[in-house]
């Protein structure tokens, strides 16, 4: 078989679902190359700062794997800004709909919610409110957020700094995207919520 005979999902058949079944995993297996070229494409995005958004995420992950996290943030600082082209303006939600299945619930909410934290260090020069973050008072990853921040993000629009390669993150991003979508074993909050 090469393709299902069906128009709608309910008339498939057992037999189709299951030539259909690998062909989704292998799919899913690939992902990690389709992240890697949509990461690519971040060299081209917004101008104007002295890196590109590539380089941003690539110092943002270079430092967070330099001090020591672990895969999950090492992951979610690589990606905490891959929605730039699709979706501007709420690029986080969409990096945090991509690693929700795979990073334990404490990354995906940095990686969620970073933009409105990243505000904390510019939003006042743009007469906007630079203590919008505090709506966020008393979340149990308030604090990893601000850190997240202070650490992997804000201080990564260095000209200057030498980042790793991106190639070089592609033994983490394979450990992360193999392992099974949703394991509760992966995705649960982390008992330390303070440090990856």
């Amino acid at each position: 078989m090469e393709k299902v005979t069906f128009t709608r999902l309910q008339d498939g058949t057992a037999e189709e679902y299951a030539f259909l079944e690998p062909l989704e995993e292998q799919y899913c297996h690939e992902v990690v190359d389709r992240l890697f070229e949509h990461l690519r494409k971040l060299d081209d995005s917004l101008g104007g700062y002295q890196v590109s958004r590539l380089e941003h995420c690539l110092q943002s992950a270079t430092r967070a794997l330099r001090a020591g996290e672990d895969d999950d943030m090492i992951v979610g600082a690589l990606l905490h800004d891959i929605g730039d082209i699709l979706a501007p303006c709420n690029h986080d939600e969409l990096a945090a709909a991509i690693v929700r299945p795979y990073l334990r619930e404490e990354i995906t909410w940095i990686v969620q919610y970073h933009a409105t934290f990243q505000k904390f260090y510019y939003a006042d020069k743009m007469g906007g409110d630079k203590n919008a973050r505090n709506r966020f008072t008393g979340h149990p990853y308030f604090d990893a957020c601000v850190r997240f921040c202070e650490d992997y993000d804000e201080n990564c629009f260095d000209g200057s700094y030498n980042s790793m390669k991106l190639e070089e993150f592609r033994p983490y991003m394979e450990r992360v995207f193999s392992r099974k979508p949703w394991d509760q074993a992966n995705i649960k909050p982390h008992t330390d919520v303070t440090r990856g």
